[in-house]
């Protein structure tokens, strides 16, 4: 399943190439249940756009007795390190991808579990005996750090915890710690799943977005460079590939005059429920902007709205995760999507 070529929207403007730039996202996916041999994913409604991601998740006990769960939602690790940015959509916060849950419509309050690493080894006790905060992309942390004594920094950087880290300030070159450790991130909560009976629990985040200042699969008037990684991952067909070679025609420099976009959502967790499949699912892809291309693997997928498109299927086992390529017109005055 999900191998079947989605292609959509054709806007057909073009672009001058920038910079091959990139900034890697983040694959998030849904909730994981403890207890998977009593508790049932009876539907699975999955909205995924650049702006937001929702869940909404019907289960169902299968047995006469209540069922005590723990239900956890693991946030993507993310890792301390200059060279490199993740897409963070609020780096300031341990809730850095904004995530919501309720269950039967009631809003609850999950509680966050987090864990360091360096070398694969748990050094939160080190973190929080020099209150330093625990997410790597916070200024909070980066000013703790500052403030740490020689004999603890040099002892971190021989650790592997910290680096340092030479940066213009706008005063001149300027050297500081910053952060290379680790940091896992899980919500979770307790939950009673009544005998026989429904659960409703919907969730919601901000997606992580990553993307890349141009196309980066087609270059010097043809495919080339990620193309053939792109081509499995995001099933680009036939009319996608002649909208992106219209655009680099159409623009004076022949380079296609958009830039990249893309969502990894991990799906497989979702067979971890009595019987391993999801009875009814249904998949919403939005692509935002009207005249964006979109690709991405699906069954079945149909287009439902100007920027929307759809999956269904009953019984599904989920095999392979989602991923969401977007082509953004770079170029406002682009033309017309299909």
């Amino acid at each position: 399943m999900l191998r079947t070529v989605l292609t959509a929207a054709l806007a057909l403007s073009a672009a001058p190439a920038l910079a091959n730039d990139s900034v890697a996202e983040l694959g998030t996916g849904g909730l994981i249940l403890s207890r998977s041999d009593a508790v049932a994913m009876q539907s699975e409604d999955l909205f995924i756009s650049p702006e937001k991601v929702t869940v909404d998740y019907v289960f169902h006990n299968n047995t006469d007795k209540d069922v005590d769960a723990i239900v956890a939602f693991p946030m993507p690790d993310i890792s301390g390190d200059p060279e490199e940015m993740p897409a963070i959509p609020e780096n300031q916060s341990d809730n850095f991808l904004g995530f919501e849950v309720t269950i039967d419509g009631a809003a609850a309050k999950p509680q966050l579990e987090q864990k360091v690493f360096a070398l694969g080894i748990d050094i939160g006790t080190d973190l929080k005996a020099q209150n330093v905060p625990f997410n790597p992309f916070g200024d909070a942390a980066k000013a703790a750090l500052a403030k740490l004594p020689k004999a603890v920094a040099d002892d971190w950087v021989n650790r592997g915890i910290i680096i340092e880290d030479t940066a213009d300030d706008g005063s001149g070159m300027k050297s500081n710690y910053a952060p290379f450790w680790q940091l896992r991130s899980t919500y979770w909560w307790r939950s009673t799943f009544p005998a026989n009976k429904d659960v409703h629990v919907s969730h919601r985040y901000k997606p992580s977005v990553g993307g890349t200042s141009s196309v980066s699969f087609f270059y010097d008037g043809q495919f080339q460079g990620q193309y053939a990684t792109y081509k499995t991952r995001y099933c680009m067909d036939d009319t996608f590939e002649n909208a992106v070679r219209k655009a680099a025609k159409d623009n004076p420099d022949g380079y296609p005059k958009y830039y990249e976009s893309r969502i990894a959502y991990i799906l497989t967790t979702g067979g971890n429920w009595a019987a391993g499949t999801i009875g009814k699912f249904k998949l919403t892809v939005d692509k935002g902007n009207p005249k964006a291309l979109v690709s991405f693997c699906g069954d079945n997928v149909k287009k439902v709205g100007p920027t929307s498109f759809e999956m269904t299927a009953n019984d599904f086992y989920p095999e392979h995760d989602i991923d969401i390529l977007l082509l953004e017109p770079s170029d406002s005055n682009g033309g017309d999507a299909n």
